[in-house]
């Protein structure tokens, strides 16, 4: 999926951070034929490690005034980058959230048991973090490069998701939903959570911590 999805990105003229997480496939080969950045973790850290390399990356680049968090699974659509910076720019947000249920219904390709497992954990995310949210654990996210210099992930697993609402919350950022559209493939599912993560997740909520 990495070739498909980095060719609709550099299509569309965004610059772009790979970030190859210690994969033992030909990611890394693959991402080196394209215009883009890519940074390589030794061995497998986890997805938050994999964001925060690719942040404090993006930072160091003088010109970074917005950042984008992307999956690169190909569930994503590219169109939907300019929406989260239009409303970062328009609305004075300094975090922009996608969410994929801005219509409280099931979207048609995502099965009801995972479609059940997130809005539990949407709703265990507003209890602990007291953010009025409507999605979670959603990987397209945009942050001015202000907020996204007082992020600061320490969950290299995929608790990484639900401390960065934890961090918006402490931290006071602005934030809004945007909504976004979420393709499902056999690929992407098989990808996405299944309930040992969420136990791992909450595992790491509780003992870990999440500031």
């Amino acid at each position: 999926m990495i070739s498909q999805v980095l060719g609709e990105l550099v299509q569309e003229g965004f610059q772009v951070v790979v970030v190859d997480d210690g994969s033992c496939d030909d990611t890394v080969q693959i991402a080196l034929t394209y215009p883009v950045y890519v940074l390589r973790h030794p061995f497998n850290l986890g997805q938050g490690a994999a964001l925060q390399t690719g942040i404090t990356f993006s930072l160091s680049h003088p010109d970074c005034r917005y950042i984008v968090t992307y999956d690169a699974d190909g569930q994503h659509q590219v169109d939907d980058i300019l929406k989260l910076v239009v409303d970062l720019s328009t609305s004075g947000a300094e975090v922009a959230l996608g969410t994929r249920f801005y219509q409280k219904s099931r979207p048609p390709s995502l099965r009801t048991s995972r479609f059940i497992l997130l809005k539990l954990a949407t709703w265990w995310t507003r209890l602990i973090t007291g953010l009025k949210i409507s999605d979670t654990h959603n990987g397209l996210r945009g942050f001015t490069a202000e907020a996204a210099a007082r992020i600061q992930l320490t969950q290299n697993r995929m608790s990484h998701a639900t401390q960065i609402l934890t961090q918006i919350s402490s931290l006071k950022l602005k934030y809004i939903e945007t909504p976004v559209s979420i393709q499902y493939t056999e690929y992407s599912l098989k990808k996405g959570q299944s309930i040992w993560n969420t136990i791992d997740i909450l595992w790491d909520t509780f003992v870990g911590g999440l500031k």
